[in-house]
């Protein structure tokens, strides 16, 4: 199981490593983290929500919980109880998110644009700062 601590922690380390390639020009790699940062804090917030203190890691801890066992951010975000104030309030910031998958990482170097890469850094960062 993984503590919502360090959840918090690595969501915020893949955003800096998300800031870190933006600022290199390594834009596909910049949104594939960032994606990833998302999708690790909402996993957080959906453990603050259920008053859990951890949240399941491996395959045998997801037994009991397969409907969290996605990469979605879509679904991550219903199941964080915060989809209805996320799109209501942040609906900019999600849609330039809500476009992430993780096979994005398979995407052809080049794919992603500068102007997009930053787009998506800055709304994970405003959308994990209110998660």
């Amino acid at each position: 199981m993984i503590p919502v601590e360090e959840l918090d922690r690595v969501a915020r380390a893949r955003l800096d490593d998300a800031k870190a390639l933006l600022a290199a020009s390594r834009y596909d790699g910049a949104v594939y983290v960032c994606g990833y940062a998302v999708e690790v804090g909402l996993k957080s917030r959906i453990c603050r929500t259920l008053d859990w203190a951890e949240f399941p890691g491996t395959s045998g801890e997801f037994q009991a919980y397969r409907s969290f066992q996605t990469h979605d951010l879509d679904v991550l975000l219903r199941l964080s109880g915060q989809e209805a104030r996320v799109k209501r309030d942040r609906f900019d910031q999600w849609s330039a998110l809500a476009v992430w998958e993780p096979e994005s990482r398979y995407n052809a170097v080049g794919t992603a644009q500068p102007a997009d890469a930053a787009k998506m850094v800055e709304a994970a960062e405003q959308l994990l700062g209110v998660l």
